[in-house]
């Protein structure tokens, strides 16, 4: 029984791209690669499915740049709440004198 080939994303997709530029037929492709026509076609068409996938890195990244950027802001504001609450706090428990002005 012989083993599977298995065959890197590199290979496929140089594969592929030499198929969509036209400068070779797909029988020449197969015979240069070493590969049957219908698993050349398999590829090209899931290269093309998802050929869009390639540019949605840039917006996600936009997105989560957008994200860490009102979460700071947040972390900064509660910070800041933090700070006035804790300021706040050592007023209210300072000791009063009996006249109620703080000591």
């Amino acid at each position: 029984m012989s083993e599977r080939r298995t065959f890197s994303a590199e290979f496929k997709a140089k594969a592929v791209l030499e198929t969509l530029s036209g400068h070779k037929s797909n029988a020449e492709i197969c015979r240069q690669y070493g590969i049957g026509a219908p698993l050349l076609g398999t590829w090209k068409a899931i290269f093309l499915e998802r050929a869009a996938l390639v540019f949605q890195g840039d917006e996600r990244h936009g997105q989560e740049q957008a994200r860490i950027a009102e979460l700071e802001r947040l972390v900064g504001c509660q910070a800041l709440e933090i700070e006035v609450l804790k300021k706040a706090s050592s007023i209210w428990a300072a000791p009063r004198r009996r006249n109620g002005s703080s000591a």
